[in-house]
């Protein structure tokens, strides 16, 4: 196992006001790269570039973001009620109240992973025994990691201690590292820490001999010699399903690299690359958010992101990303210019 002893020094969370811009930077930008990478889910480059080109911005009239952006806020409101006290205990309880015990006609849009973690809870069956399906090394717990960096601001391995109880419903095994990977990330980005420390948090709370792992120090590797070089780097040639976990967020991670964190050519990389490219934007979005704030998003990107319609998770409509982050994050204190009420 992973070692919290190698997560590597950082700089302390920057000061509340910096720190709250990270945070809508981390969550925003999630579901921007969730918007953005929809319509190139399961495409090759290929078939991207013969449908669009390059992708450089929203290609439907009415962008918004999937499943994966539904999780994330359900996994922020989980962890806002809960904070560091999280158990599995309460995450099986919210799946069973907020999803398991609706009817099955409106949970459109979710993963193989979240299909069998749902049957195995209807039949009975608690954490971690839920977690026990074909899927359970699926990218569905890193797509709703980037709440669990906001939380941890800072500090990587208590990030990847409460995503690990989140994902002990859901997933198993590289599953689980995937989801780590992306929490220890985002907390690390949440610091002000540089890409390359950003990539090291990740690794450090995985064990090295992981599939995860070994994906991810390739992606690191290749970053910034081109998408094809990255791509076959990481990709599992041959295999029919593009959502596993350590697929994605390598992927994911090395669009991060290469883009030096910056949020635009980051998130552009992760979709023009295809495959589960609205979870791999998504992260790469996180990540990319928390280093450069809610500033860095471009302005026409982060306006079309609306509060969650609930098209996969209806008890998640209305809810509005920034509105997560906030509730993640320590008040900002008043400017000198304020007088406090």
């Amino acid at each position: 196992m992973a070692s919290t002893a190698r997560v590597p020094a950082l700089p302390p969370p920057c000061a509340a006001p910096g720190l709250r811009a990270r945070a809508r930077g981390a969550l925003l930008g999630l579901a921007v790269g969730d918007a953005l990478g929809a319509p190139a889910e399961n495409l090759r480059p290929s078939e991207i570039r013969a449908r669009w080109g390059r992708i450089t911005g929203y290609v439907v009239e009415h962008p918004a973001g999937t499943d994966d952006t539904e999780y994330a806020i359900f996994s922020g409101l989980l962890l806002a009620r809960h904070g560091s006290a999280l158990t599995p205990a309460h995450v099986e309880e919210a799946w069973r109240r907020w999803i398991a015990d609706l009817d099955e006609g409106p949970f459109r849009g979710a993963g193989f992973s979240e299909r069998g973690t749902l049957e195995n809870l209807r039949r009975g069956l608690a954490a971690p025994v839920s977690a026990q399906h074909r899927h359970a090394w699926s990218d569905g717990l890193a797509m709703r990691a980037a709440p669990f960096g906001v939380f941890a601001a800072g500090r990587p391995a208590e990030a990847a201690r409460l995503v690990a109880i989140d994902g002990s419903v859901s997933h198993e095994g590289e599953g689980v590292y995937g989801g780590q990977a992306v929490a220890a990330g985002v907390a690390a980005a949440m610091a002000g820490a540089p890409p390359v420390a950003v990539v090291a948090a990740a690794l450090a709370v995985i064990p090295d001999d992981s599939w995860t792992a070994r994906s991810l120090r390739r992606a690191a590797a290749v970053a910034h010699r081109g998408e094809r070089v990255l791509r076959s780097a990481v990709v599992v040639g041959g295999y029919p399903w593009t959502d596993l976990a350590p697929e994605a967020v390598a992927l994911a991670f090395g669009a991060y690299a290469a883009a030096d964190g910056e949020f635009a050519p980051a998130v552009l990389t992760a979709v023009n690359m295809g495959r589960d490219a609205d979870t791999t934007a998504a992260v790469a979005g996180a990540l990319a958010g928390a280093t450069g704030g809610v500033e860095a998003i471009p302005p026409d990107w982060a306006a079309a992101i609306g509060p969650a319609r609930g098209t996969c998770l209806p008890p998640m409509a209305g809810h509005h990303v920034l509105n997560i982050a906030d509730r993640l994050t320590p008040p900002e204190p008043p400017t000198p210019t304020e007088t406090p009420r």
